[in-house]
């Protein structure tokens, strides 16, 4: 299912660039046939940017498909569901392993799989812990390669983060490269022959920190949402694992009770 949705949200943004590479050149041809007009919001703030404002707007693109899917994929129903945690509690505290397996095994959030992978390093031989150490190893190896598939998605957010400023500086580039050769061939200032070029420098450098800015909070966003989900599960497993011990070792906790406090 996340391989379906991250497929039709990379393909919803291939069509959306190659729209955007196909009618830019026909805007900036009706750009020019209106010179002497007005300009509208469009061309002045997007289409006087020149080429480079296509990279820049696939990277806009690319960040709007990344945030949307990283608000798809990082939610609690998907990482540590009420109803699982509730369930396997009940397994767990009735010392049914095999069935807290089997359900766990049974469902697709991160909680699910990682119990699935986990529970069966419990060791009946020791109960004094259950072979706890096997248990959080188990954890710990399930989260490190886990974790690694969820921040590749996060990461290309920092990916455009740090590509749109270094697009906006390229654009910048190259409208002075533009300006420096308006002033070679005509040999005089002429603002009105340098307005073009300096205006496609500036709004290039614009809209790569317009990009960058939201680019690099998202990634801390989605990054801290991760690793609060991630901590939940840990909690969660921590929580159904004692669950186990303490009802192995029930007689010993209430034999530890001193006569006259337990109720």
């Amino acid at each position: 299912m996340m391989h379906i949705l991250t497929t039709r949200i990379l393909r919803t943004g291939s069509l959306l660039i190659t729209f955007l590479l196909v009618s830019a050149p026909m805007l900036m041809a009706q750009e020019a046939e209106t010179a002497g007009q007005s300009k509208n919001a469009l061309q002045k703030y997007v289409l006087d940017g020149g080429p480079t404002m296509l990279f820049i707007g696939s990277a806009i693109l690319a960040l709007i498909a990344l945030c949307v899917f990283n608000f798809i994929n990082l939610t609690k129903a998907k990482f540590c569901p009420d109803d699982l945690k509730a369930a396997l509690f009940d397994h767990m505290a009735n010392c049914r392993v095999r069935s807290a397996i089997e359900l766990a095994a049974s469902h697709p959030s991160y909680l699910g799989r990682m119990m699935a992978y986990s529970l069966p390093n419990i060791d009946a031989t020791r109960p004094e812990d259950l072979g706890r150490d096997g248990v959080e190893d188990a954890v710990a190896d399930f989260s490190i390669n886990e974790n690694r598939k969820n921040m590749t998605w996060i990461n290309y957010i920092a990916l455009v983060a740090q590509a749109a400023p270094m697009l906006g500086l390229l654009g910048t580039v190259l409208g002075m490269v533009g300006a420096f050769g308006t002033l070679a061939q005509t040999g005089q200032a002429d603002p009105t022959q340098l307005a073009g070029d300096i205006s496609e420098a500036l709004l290039t450098t614009m809209w790569g920190l317009i990009t960058a800015i939201p680019s690099l909070i998202a990634y801390f966003f989605f990054k801290n949402r991760l690793n609060n989900l991630v901590s939940d599960c840990h909690h969660s497993a921590e929580e159904l694992l004692n669950a186990s011990i303490q009802t192995v070792n029930q007689d010993a906790y209430l034999a530890k009770i001193p006569e006259g406090i337990a109720t």
